[in-house]
C-alpha cells in the first residue's frame, strides 16, 4: 500500500497488542518487545509491518514477503518465510479487520469532513483555480492550475488534484488523488468506503478501508458513477482509461491504461 495520508495511524503497536485484539495463537516464543508498525498487503508489506494469507493461491507471492509478522491460518503457515512470524487465527479476514481498526480507528466510517469551508475564502491560495458557486474545501487540499471545480461540489481533506482537470458540480471527493487531465462529470463520488465487512448474526463487523483512489493522467469518469477507496491496498484507475455513466468501481479494484468501462 503506498503511504496513508488521509487516516492517522495509531501505531506502533507491540506484537502481544495485536495477538490480544484477534486472539491469535504463535508458533514462535513470544518477545513481547518487538512493535509493528503498520497493517499491509503482502505486496507492500514493509519489514516493520504485519500482513496476512488466507489463501493457497498466493504462496509465491507469501514466500518472499517481507513484513515481519503475518496473520494466517496453520495450514497456511507452511508458506511463509521462517523470519516472518506467524499469528495463527480463526478467521484470518475477520482478525485483519480488527487489526487495521486497531491501526485506523477512524478508517471504518465515512466521518464528518469538520475542516471545509467555501471557496470564496481561499481566492489567494488557489489563484489559478475557478471554483463553482457553494464549493466546499477542505485542510490541506492541493489543487492543480488551470483547473475548474463546478457548483455545490466537495473535495475533502488531503485531497489532490493535478493540473488541468475538470470536476463538475454535485461532485463528492474523498480520499483521493487525481493525477493532470483527470475529468469528472457531474454527480460522480470518489473514495468512499467500500461495501466490505464480516458477517455476524448480531452485529456485522465493518472491514476499515485504509486505501485511497488514484486515478492516472486524462481519467474521465462519467456522471453519477462511483469509485470506492482500497480497504488495504488502492484503488486505481490507469491513464486515459473512460468509464461511462452510472458505474460502479468497487474498492481494491485496478484497471489498466487505454480501457472503456460501459
Amino acid at each position: 500500500m503506498s503511504g496513508n495520508i488521509f487516516f492517522k495511524n495509531r501505531g506502533p503497536f507491540s506484537i502481544r497488542k495485536i495477538i490480544d485484539t484477534c486472539k491469535g495463537k504463535t508458533i514462535f516464543e513470544l518477545d513481547g518487545s518487538i512493535k509493528i508498525h503498520n497493517i499491509a498487503d503482502l505486496f507492500g508489506a514493509k519489514p516493520h509491518d504485519i500482513t496476512f494469507l488466507n489463501s493457497a493461491k498466493y504462496k509465491k507471492d507469501s514466500l518472499s514477503v517481507k513484513a515481519r509478522a503475518c496473520l494466517t491460518t496453520k495450514d497456511l503457515a507452511k508458506y511463509l518465510p521462517e523470519k516472518c512470524l506467524k499469528i495463527i487465527v480463526e478467521n484470518v479476514l475477520l482478525s485483519s479487520a480488527k487489526v487495521s481498526k486497531l491501526f485506523y480507528p477512524e478508517s471504518d466510517f465515512d466521518y464528518l469532513d469538520q475542516t471545509l469551508i467555501f471557496s470564496k475564502e481561499l481566492k489567494d491560495e488557489y489563484i489559478n483555480v475557478k471554483f463553482g458557486k457553494n464549493t466546499l474545501i477542505g485542510k490541506n487540499v492541493q489543487i492543480g492550475k488551470n483547473t475548474t471545480i463546478g457548483n455545490n461540489s466537495i473535495i475533502e481533506h488531503d485531497v489532490k488534484i493535478g493540473d488541468n482537470c475538470s470536476i463538475g458540480s454535485f461532485v463528492i471527493i474523498k480520499n483521493s488523488i487525481l493525477e493532470n487531465g483527470v475529468h469528472i462529470k457531474d454527480g460522480v463520488k470518489i473514495g468512499s468506503k467500500g461495501f466490505g465487512f464480516i458477517p455476524d448474526k448480531l452485529n456485522n463487523f465493518r472491514i476499515p478501508h485504509i486505501g485511497k483512489v488514484l486515478l492516472k493522467k486524462g481519467v474521465e469518469i462519467g456522471s453519477g458513477s462511483t469509485i470506492d477507496r482500497g480497504s488495504i491496498a488502492d484503488t486505481v484507475i490507469g491513464e486515459n482509461t473512460f468509464v461511462d455513466n452510472l458505474v460502479q468501481i468497487a474498492h481494491n479494484v485496478k484497471i489498466g491504461k487505454n480501457c472503456m468501462i460501459v
